[in-house]
């Protein structure tokens, strides 16, 4: 009796530049961008979606909101390390068909949307003086 492969450990023997981990946070920030970030624009009925650009900015927020200063080192561990790494495993994963892509997105919508080393530096807001 053959057992079928799942499709991510499948997909982690073919294409081993990002770890598990990458996939399933760009998962969680797709979650994070329609649930929390309310970020959507009206596709088929019933289906939420969002950009690339969005994603990424979704991606950035989550990562800075989960690891702070840590963020970019966390994703740089997992192979990632430019927007263009979020295209790839996107597309990995619509490929296996555990993300759904409309007619006008594209692979290339991911490339070059923020500089990976300004991106996760958090920021800090001022509050006025607390000083007595």
């Amino acid at each position: 009796m053959t057992e079928k492969i799942h499709p991510i450990v499948e997909l982690l023997q073919q294409d081993q530049r990002y770890h598990i981990e990458a996939y399933q946070f760009v998962r969680e920030a797709l979650a994070y961008a329609q649930e929390i970030m309310k970020l959507a624009t009206e596709g088929e009925p019933g289906e939420h979606h969002i950009t690339g650009q969005q994603l990424c900015e979704a991606i950035r927020q989550y990562a800075l909101d989960q690891y702070g200063f840590m963020a970019m080192t966390v994703l740089n561990s997992w192979g990632v390390y430019s927007t263009g790494d979020f295209g790839e495993i996107v597309y990995n994963l619509i490929r296996i068909k555990h993300m759904k892509k409309s007619a006008s997105d594209r692979r290339e919508d991911f490339d070059d949307v923020y500089e990976f080393a300004r991106a996760f530096d958090p920021v800090f807001e001022l509050s006025g003086n607390d000083d007595p």
